[in-house]
């Protein structure tokens, strides 16, 4: 048996591979009557709050966005562009290779799995289709809970729905929006995924300081699940 039951992973490069921002929202910030550059800038410093659902509804929020950048878009415009900004977020989001079959040997231990994600409204719009979906038992958006990582409420949710104790969980994540030092503030067990692509990763609030346990890899994550043996 597992000593944990229960391993919580972050989503965006942890799941995924790094993730830079592709073409498609350039297109998007275009075709809606604003500068690229502007529009990132204002993404870039207020992701926080549009992860917390601050500004309201996914069109709510993609016109405020706009509107700080200069835009002053028709609001049948924005409407027409909500499925290409969640096309845009998932072709930014590619699962690590190795993500289907670490989810499902961790699994095939009798341990559950959960992914806990500051994310925008449109995570929640592609995940279910992704082929991870099917392979998580609990799946907490901070824009549906309305709290971001660190905040405890974020970890106890995903304790709550899979009906464990913090202490009882195991946490993974590439280290963004302090989650390591929020997860050990809750009981869990942190560790840093510490994968060659995260050079290069998108990341705010980075947990700097965390010097807990790390791996390279998700597979790695199993090697953490195997019991302790026995001193004979």
């Amino acid at each position: 048996m597992s000593s944990y039951r229960a391993v919580v992973f972050d989503f965006f490069g942890t799941l995924t591979r790094s993730v830079q921002r592709g073409p498609q929202h350039a297109a998007i910030a275009r075709s809606l009557g604003a500068d690229p550059d502007a529009v990132v800038g204002v993404l870039n410093r207020t992701f926080r709050a549009r992860a917390c659902g601050s500004y309201g509804s996914a069109e709510a929020t993609l016109r405020w966005v706009i509107e700080q950048a200069g835009g002053r878009p028709h609001p049948g415009a924005i409407r027409a562009a909500m499925p290409a900004r969640v096309d845009a977020l998932r072709a930014d989001t590619q699962l690590r290779p190795e993500a289907i079959s670490a989810l499902t040997a961790i699994r095939s231990r009798g341990v559950r799995t959960a992914v806990i994600s500051d994310c925008t409204h449109e995570l929640p719009a592609f995940l279910p289709s992704l082929p991870v979906a099917p392979l998580l038992d609990a799946q907490i958006f901070s824009v549906e809970l309305g709290v971001c990582k660190p905040d405890p409420e974020i970890y106890l949710a995903a304790c709550d729905r899979l009906g464990v104790a913090p202490t009882d969980c195991l946490y993974v994540g590439d280290g963004g929006s302090h989650e390591l030092t929020g997860a050990a503030a809750v009981g869990m067990t942190p560790v840093r995924l510490t994968a060659p692509d995260l050079a290069n990763h998108l990341v705010f609030d980075a947990d700097t300081n965390f010097a807990g346990r790390t791996v390279r890899s998700l597979t790695d994550v199993l090697t953490l699940l195997d019991p302790v043996p026995a001193l004979v």
